[in-house]
């Protein structure tokens, strides 16, 4: 009974209505947050307070503490819980997740964020679900350039955050690199924080290692165009180096990022597909 109150009180269509006053009226701060990145060069933009905090709340409480049903990914990469699987879950994770795939909302992203010809992705590759716990983290990384078929290229990273009471010192904070990858900016995974960042060639990114014994629980999203960041043909992998002070890593990512590279491009497929949301006949 409890899902099917949250799944009518909070439609997917309730989201969007949300979402998109709260990204109109503070329109113009996020353009210019967007067109003026202070301490690295990748594009981006947060606002917290996103959705009222009694939702923000709800939201996290539909997620599995234990992270029952997710997928582990569990290397030198990274280690953490995703799921697409959102059928499984009250309906409240479902509906907030493809609020961020409706036309409504991609269009107004993309014009806060200078883009056209972007579109949604339904099939949620790579996207979905993400819990993080104690000592988890995700190392600096290039995310795949394109979706799921290498149709379309990935454009845009999109990280709700929901986890209460979150700050600083809890780590599993989003981090965003310089060029070379010697230093980072720090953007904590602030309860009710949404940040928004353009993928390319030179977006590296991670989540510094979880230090307290909670999940630090986000909902992914990500939109593709037919168009490259730099108006070039190009193809990547998920690209993963090791931190500043991970000389082996570092090492070990270049050779673990060209035989992935390798494979990816020989099959002619993304990798990881078998994660993306299943069509239903």
């Amino acid at each position: 009974m409890t899902n099917e109150l949250n799944s009518a009180k909070y439609s997917k269509e309730f989201f969007v209505g949300l979402l998109f006053n709260k990204l109109e009226q503070n329109k113009a701060f996020l353009q210019n947050e967007w067109s003026n990145p202070k301490d690295t060069s990748t594009h981006h933009f947060f606002i917290d307070n996103l959705l009222p905090n009694e939702i923000c709340s709800e939201i996290y409480d539909a997620f599995p503490k234990d992270g029952d049903g997710f997928y582990s990914l569990d290397s030198f990469r990274e280690k953490k819980r995703t799921s697409v699987n959102l059928d499984e879950y009250d309906p409240i994770l479902g509906n907030i997740t493809y609020a961020f795939q409706d036309l409504k909302i991609v269009n107004l992203i993309s014009e806060i964020c200078g883009f056209t010809q972007i579109e949604p992705d339904p099939m949620l590759y790579a996207g979905g679900l993400s819990m993080m716990f104690k000592d988890n983290f995700l190392n600096p990384h290039l995310d795949n350039s394109h979706d799921g078929k290498r149709d379309r290229y990935r454009r845009l990273n999109l990280l709700y955050y929901v986890s209460p009471n979150w700050e600083l010192s809890n780590g599993g904070n989003f981090e965003l690199w310089d060029d070379s990858r010697v230093k980072a900016k720090t953007i904590v995974a602030l309860t009710n924080r949404f940040i928004v960042m353009e993928t390319n060639k030179l977006s590296w990114h991670s989540v510094s290692k979880v230090q307290v014994d909670r999940p630090r629980c986000c909902v992914s999203n990500y939109y593709f165009s037919k168009i490259s960041p730099d108006n070039t043909d190009y193809f990547h992998v998920t690209s993963f180096t090791g931190r500043p002070e991970e000389r082996i890593k570092r090492v070990i990512g270049v050779m673990d990022n060209s035989l992935r590279n390798l494979v990816s491009k020989t099959l002619k497929i993304g990798r990881g597909k078998s994660r993306e949301v299943k069509k239903k006949n």
